[in-house]
């Protein structure tokens, strides 16, 4: 069977992420939702998304189908559900289509001609960008549940200092000594080839993923994901990165989201709970002002290739943009554009090209390209955030 993940209504709701990467390859937990899909229905996925992602992030389309929602999370009540399918059912979750088979072209579907099937079961949708760090405690335990049955940790060297060491879970090639680890509050997965140095304190849940690196000393509160490639010390709490981000230094990251390539400079910090204990709101992209989150914590939104300089302090629920560069003294504001350059004391454009020779300058330090694809991606992004500048 050919699986297709399509964004569905979250695509707005889910940006600065996803102006670079489609709805299905954002991480959450310890794989990213493409990454889950692909596990459960044992079948890899394509993708339909918005037009400039996709050549990228290609779809192949067969006369078959089955279309799913990549902002639900599998589940093995779910993957068997849509396993079973037949040609125009559709599953629904109350008012939201999870999943259908269809014959047809996608340009247009017609949910009245299908036979509706009900799911009544839980489940967890990523609706907005502070579900993914508000969710990652769910689905990091379910993710480390996916990828360790049946198999047997890495033993844990006897250097550790280990509460309920039954889950915590060791890859191969993976290294850490004089470090404690308390999976009693959650689960502990370190991934293939990663490090955690001396000092370290670790509260579960917590997924530290291929090749990332966690420096000396650190501290670090449940739930929270560090991606892979990335490296992180300092005081974490709750925060998700997706890959190849930085946060190498001491200052401290709570209820917070990075995407990939950002780098947080030493000594910055974010706030996530405001003054006065009220709800904090967060820019929206949909409607264009701040929007009330429901939550009392909520620190930083920081989309791909985003960088701050040593010292910088971010105010509760600040959004900050692809390709910028924040800097200086006091607390820029809440709302920091794409391709900005500056800080408290006011912001100009970051010149394209510049940014373009910064990315190339960081990817290649980790043997990777930026290819003419990444180039075309962020060309867009420049001109569609440019009334915002």
């Amino acid at each position: 069977m050919n699986y297709i993940l399509f964004d569905g209504a979250v695509r707005q709701a889910l940006l600065p992420f996803t102006f670079t990467r489609p709805v299905a390859d954002i991480r959450i937990g310890i794989l990213t939702i493409r990454e889950k899909w692909e596990k459960y229905l044992g079948y890899t996925t394509t993708t339909i998304t918005e037009e400039y992602l996709m050549e990228k992030f290609p779809m192949v389309e067969m006369q078959e189908n089955i279309m799913i929602n990549a902002s639900f999370l599998p589940n093995e009540i779910l993957t068997e559900m849509i396993a079973n399918l037949e040609p125009n059912q559709a599953i629904f979750h109350h008012e939201d289509v999870i999943a259908f088979y269809t014959q047809d072209s996608q340009e247009e579907v017609d949910f009245d001609t299908y036979e509706i099937i009900d799911y009544t079961d839980d489940c967890i949708k990523i609706e907005h960008t502070w579900d993914i760090f508000k969710k990652n405690d769910s689905a990091l335990r379910e993710d480390f549940e996916l990828l360790t049955e049946g198999r047997t940790s890495q033993p844990i060297p006897k250097s550790v200092n280990v509460i309920a060491p039954e889950n915590i879970f060791i890859e191969e090639g993976a290294k850490l000594e004089f470090v404690t680890l308390n999976a009693a509050t959650g689960p502990i997965y370190i991934g293939k080839n990663a490090e955690i140095m001396e000092g370290t304190v670790i509260r579960g849940p917590f997924a530290l993923c291929e090749e990332a690196v966690v420096k000396l000393a650190a501290k670090i509160y449940g739930a929270t994901t560090v991606g892979p490639h990335c490296r992180v010390g300092g005081e974490i709490s709750n925060s998700v990165l997706f890959a190849y981000s930085n946060k190498g230094h001491d200052g401290f990251l709570g209820n917070s989201v990075l995407g990939e390539w950002c780098n947080m400079g030493a000594d910055s910090n974010n706030s996530n709970l405001k003054n006065n204990y009220e709800e904090v709101k967060l820019w929206s992209y949909e409607t264009e002002a701040m929007e009330k989150t429901g939550l009392q914590f909520c620190g930083l939104m920081m989309g791909d290739h985003s960088k701050c300089g040593i010292n910088t302090m971010f105010n509760t629920g600040t959004v900050v943009g692809v390709c910028a560069n924040i800097y200086g003294g006091g607390f820029p504001k809440n709302f920091i554009p794409s391709f900005s350059w500056g800080g408290a004391d006011g912001f100009t454009e970051y010149i394209p090209e510049k940014a373009f020779a910064t990315a190339e300058n960081v990817m290649s330090r980790r043997h990777v390209s930026f290819t003419e694809q990444d180039k075309a991606i962020l060309e867009h992004v420049f001109e569609e955030t440019a009334k915002w500048r």
